[in-house]
C-alpha cells in the first residue's frame, strides 16, 4: 500500500503540469510558423501573438503560430546573432563553397566598412555574404534600440522585407516621417522600421519617497542625484541593454543642450562657434551626473524590466526605466492597491522619442509569414494594440500595453480617443521635445556604455563608499572634485583613446583598457573618500 501511495504521489507530480498547461494548437495543424527574437516581455508577445493569428487568418485563410525567442536585451541578442551568423557563413563558406575559412574572412564578411587596402578575399567573403541567403533560423527580430538595427543592417544580417514598395502610402510626413526630432523612424533602403515610439523616465515608489523625508516627486534626471536617495535608486547596465544605453545618451544631450544655451547667454557668441565646447562642457557634465546617480544606485541590473518591479515592492524609492515598463507597473500597481502607490515621470526635455524597430532577418527560413507578421505591426491593427485599452474594439485582448503607436495618424483619428489607454498623449505635439543630434554622441554610443561601466559599475562599491562618506561630511568641495574628475573619459579622451581601442580587431585591449581604467576610478574614489573623511574631524 505504502508503495502504491509512492508511485500515485509520483505520478501525480508528473502528470499535473500536463493536465493545467495551457492548451495549444497542435503543430501538425498548423499552416506557418515564424520565428522571431525579441527582449519585449510577455505581455507584448502574447497580444501580437494573437493579433497576429487573428489578422493572418482573416487576411490568408491560414493559421500561424509565432515561436518567440527571449534571451535577454538587445545586446545579449545582438552578441547571439553575430554568433550565429559567424558559424553560418563559416558552414556555408568551407561546406558549400570549399574554401578555406581564415581570421579575415570571418572579420570581414559582415564588415561594411572594408579599408581601402583590404585584400581580394576579404572583399570576397562580404561579396559573397551579401549575395547568399545564409540565416541563423530566426525570421524576425523585433524591439530594441535604433543603434542596434543600423549595426545590423550595416553588418547585412537585417534586409529590405520590400514593405517601402507594398505601401508606400504609409511612408510620409502624415504618416510615418522618415526622421522626427532628429531620430530616424525607418532606414531609408528598408531594412528595419519603428512601429512603435519609447522614451525614458523615472518611476518612483510614494510611500518609499515619504519614508525618505522626499516631499516632491522626481521630474528631472538631476533629482536622482539627491542625497536622501542614497542606496535606493535602481538601474540598468546599459552595456546589457541597448534601450537602457539611448536613456543615458538623452541625458547626455540634454547636459549638451543646457551647456550650449549657458555658453552663448555668459559670452554673447554665435552659437555655431560654441557648439563643440558646449559638446565637450556637456558630455562632461553628463557623465558626472550619471556618476552621482550611480552613487545613489542600488545595483545595476542586467535587465530593464528589474528596476520598475523593484520600485513597486518598494525595494528602491525610484528607478530608470523605458516609459511603457514605467507606465504599466504605474497602472498594475495602482488598480491592485486600490490607491496611487507608483508615478511615473518623464524628464521635460531630457528623454529623446526613439523607434523600437523591427526587421527581417537574412535567410528567414518563413519570409512570407515574416514579411506579413512586419507589416502588421505597422497596420492600424497593430497600432491599436500598443494604446488601446484592453477588451476595447480592436483592442488588446489582456494586457494594456501603454505604449506610443508611431502612426501619426493614429493620433489624428478622434474616434480613438474613447479607447486609447493614454488618450492625452501625442509625441508628435510635444511642445518643446529633446531633438536629437547623432553628430555629438552617436558615433561613440558604445564607448558611452564602456565609459559608464568602468566609472559606476566595476568600481561601484568604492564609489557608493566615496559618496556616503562625502555625504556625511556635508559634501566637502575638495572630495566632491577628486571623485568627479573625469579627464580620464573626456570627449577628447573618447575620441582619441578609448573610440580606437573599441573599434580595433584586438579584443586584448580592450579588456586591458576597461581594468585601467576601473583601477583608476577605484583609487579615485578611495582618495575623495579619505579626503571627506578627514573633513569631517
Amino acid at each position: 500500500m505504502k508503495r502504491f501511495l509512492l508511485i500515485l504521489a509520483l505520478v501525480t507530480v508528473v502528470a499535473v503540469p500536463f493536465l493545467l498547461r495551457t492548451k495549444q494548437t497542435a503543430t501538425g495543424q498548423v499552416d506557418e510558423t515564424i520565428v522571431i527574437i525579441t527582449p519585449h516581455n510577455e505581455a507584448i508577445r502574447y497580444e501580437f501573438g494573437q493579433g497576429f493569428q487573428e489578422w493572418y487568418r482573416a487576411k490568408t485563410g491560414k493559421t500561424v503560430v509565432v515561436d518567440w525567442r527571449v534571451i535577454g536585451g538587445t545586446s545579449e541578442i545582438a552578441r547571439f546573432l553575430e554568433s550565429e551568423y559567424v558559424s553560418s557563413f563559416q558552414n556555408y563558406w568551407t561546406r558549400k563553397l570549399g574554401k578555406a575559412w581564415s581570421n579575415e574572412v570571418q572579420s570581414a564578411f559582415a564588415n561594411a566598412r572594408l579599408a581601402k587596402d583590404a585584400s581580394g578575399i576579404e572583399r570576397e567573403a562580404r561579396k559573397i555574404f551579401l549575395a547568399a541567403e545564409v540565416g541563423c533560423g530566426i525570421d524576425v527580430f523585433f524591439g530594441g534600440g535604433t543603434n542596434d538595427f543600423i549595426r545590423q543592417a550595416d553588418a547585412g544580417r537585417i534586409i529590405d522585407c520590400g514593405l517601402l514598395q507594398l505601401h508606400p502610402e504609409w511612408f510620409n510626413s502624415e504618416g510615418i516621417p522618415q526622421t522626427y526630432s532628429g531620430e530616424p523612424f525607418w532606414d531609408k533602403q528598408g531594412r528595419w522600421f519603428g512601429p512603435v515610439l519609447s522614451g525614458h523616465g523615472m518611476i518612483y515608489n510614494l510611500d518609499s519617497l515619504a519614508r525618505l523625508g522626499v516631499v516632491q516627486p522626481p521630474r528631472e534626471w538631476a533629482d536622482l542625484q539627491d542625497p536622501r536617495l542614497e542606496g535606493e535608486v535602481a538601474l540598468c547596465d546599459p552595456t546589457k541593454s541597448g534601450s537602457i544605453s539611448k536613456g543615458f545618451e538623452g541625458l547626455i544631450q540634454e547636459q549638451i543642450y543646457g551647456e550650449w544655451a549657458r555658453l552663448a547667454q555668459e559670452t554673447g557668441k554665435p552659437r555655431a562657434a560654441l557648439e563643440m565646447e558646449a559638446v565637450r562642457r556637456g558630455w562632461e557634465r553628463g557623465l558626472r551626473l550619471i556618476q552621482q546617480i550611480g552613487a545613489n544606485a542600488r545595483y545595476f541590473t542586467d535587465t530593464s524590466q528589474k528596476p520598475p518591479i523593484d520600485v513597486a515592492a518598494g525595494n528602491c524609492a525610484v528607478g530608470m526605466c523605458i516609459d511603457f515598463y514605467g507606465r504599466y507597473q504605474e497602472q498594475s500597481a495602482n488598480e491592485r492597491s486600490g490607491a496611487t502607490r507608483l508615478g511615473f515621470a518623464s524628464p521635460s526635455g531630457g528623454s529623446v522619442l526613439s523607434p523600437d524597430p523591427i526587421a527581417l532577418m537574412r535567410g528567414a527560413p518563413h519570409r512570407a509569414a515574416a514579411v506579413a507578421f512586419i507589416e502588421y505591426t505597422l497596420t492600424m491593427e497593430g497600432q491599436k494594440l500598443w494604446n488601446f485599452k484592453p477588451g476595447t474594439p480592436g483592442g488588446p485582448k489582456r494586457y494594456a500595453l501603454r505604449r506610443m503607436p508611431i502612426r501619426r495618424d493614429y493620433y489624428s483619428a478622434a474616434a480613438f480617443l474613447p479607447f486609447r489607454s493614454d488618450p492625452e498623449d501625442n509625441p508628435y505635439g510635444i511642445a518643446h521635445p529633446l531633438v536629437y543630434n547623432p553628430a555629438w554622441t552617436s558615433g561613440i554610443f558604445r564607448e558611452m556604455s564602456f565609459v559608464i561601466r568602468v566609472m559606476c559599475l566595476d568600481p561601484h562599491p568604492e564609489l557608493v563608499a566615496a559618496w556616503r562618506k562625502i555625504i556625511a561630511a556635508g559634501q566637502p568641495a575638495a572630495a566632491l572634485a577628486v571623485m568627479g574628475d573625469l579627464s580620464a573619459i573626456s570627449y577628447e579622451q573618447m575620441l582619441s583613446r578609448i573610440k580606437p581601442v573599441l573599434t580595433s580587431k584586438n579584443k586584448i585591449d580592450e579588456v586591458r583598457l576597461a581594468n585601467e581604467l576601473s583601477e583608476h576610478f577605484r583609487q579615485q574614489y578611495l582618495q575623495a573618500a579619505e579626503l571627506a573623511q578627514a573633513s569631517a574631524r
